[in-house]
């Protein structure tokens, strides 16, 4: 299994309606993607952040479903505007030692097709996660 998070802070000029349709938006994914088995959307306790998601996901096959998904790129539309800080990651139970690197695989294999999602990503105050695009992959 896969384990995909989020954790995210907002701009302070997001709006409770922006806010708000970014975080259907984020649950609509859960709800709609096929390969997702369970999901959770909420405020994070704990850390740095204010918001997080978790998607659970079988393989990577799902994984990449979920990555190309039109509800995930709708959150993409909606919600990285609206993103100041932001981190992508992934635990798994999976053996594999090539794990990560497949992983990141798909990321970068997703900014490579899509322009837009790469410049969003890309213009974020803070990013890390897999296959991080312009300046936060440096």
């Amino acid at each position: 299994m896969i384990y995909h998070g989020n954790r995210f802070t907002l701009r302070p000029d997001a709006s409770p309606e922006q806010i708000e349709e970014a975080l259907e938006s984020l649950r609509t994914q859960g709800r709609v993607i096929p390969s997702v088995k369970s999901f959770v959307v909420g405020r994070d306790f704990g850390g740095e952040y204010e918001w997080g998601a978790v998607f659970v996901i079988e393989d990577l096959e799902g994984y990449w479903e979920y990555l190309i998904h039109p509800a995930h790129r709708n959150t993409d539309r909606v919600g990285l505007p609206l993103v100041d800080r932001f981190a992508s990651f992934d635990i798994t139970d999976d053996a594999d030692p090539e794990m990560a690197a497949k992983i990141a695989e798909l990321h970068q294999r997703r900014y490579d097709n899509d322009a837009e999602l790469t410049k969003l990503v890309s213009d974020l105050g803070e990013y890390s996660g897999s296959a991080a695009p312009g300046k936060h992959g440096a």
